[in-house]
């Protein structure tokens, strides 16, 4: 006997990422991300996710014989996820927040390159503003992808023309 739908349920849709995890290993799969998170909000986002909450997120591994395993994988230790989707673009303001080329060192060693969004007014749009202001987790926009970047895993950010 099937149970009946709850009317809790929240549909999710998987979302391609390639996560960097704290001890520089990586690893694809796909978050699940609901298909509107309020009125008129459109889709949830994987920054919405991952600013969402603390702790654990699932995230879908592929296997050996085409299926899906979930894994749960603790906030602290991402220091990426690399999203085909340019998410970042559908933030509020996007359009007039002022971009910054930057380069990022991470906590792995790796160096990101690429713009980030700054949204604050006028004399407070500089990259230390970026820094110091905003969710835990942001967005980079790279030559080939987004690149949502767990703040804690920089190191050093710098300004590049």
């Amino acid at each position: 006997m099937s149970e009946a739908p709850s009317e809790y349920r929240v549909e999710k849709h998987p979302v391609y990422a390639a996560l960097t995890l704290s001890h520089a290993a990586s690893t694809d799969g796909y978050f699940f991300v609901a298909g509107s998170s309020g009125p008129d909000a459109g889709s949830e986002r994987v920054g919405d996710l991952l600013n969402g909450d603390t702790g654990f997120f699932p995230f879908g591994l592929p296997t050996s014989d085409g299926g899906t395993t979930t894994v749960l994988v603790h906030r602290d230790h991402l220091v990426s996820a690399r999203l085909n989707d340019n998410e970042a673009a559908r933030d509020p303001g996007y359009a007039y927040a002022i971009a910054r080329s930057v380069s990022l060192l991470l906590t792995t060693g790796a160096r990101l390159a690429g713009r980030v969004r700054v949204y604050r007014p006028a004399g407070r749009d500089r990259l230390s503003d970026w820094a110091r202001h905003g969710a835990r987790f942001r967005y980079v926009e790279t030559a080939d992808a987004t690149v949502i970047v767990n703040i804690d895993h920089v190191i050093e950010a710098r300004e590049v023309e």
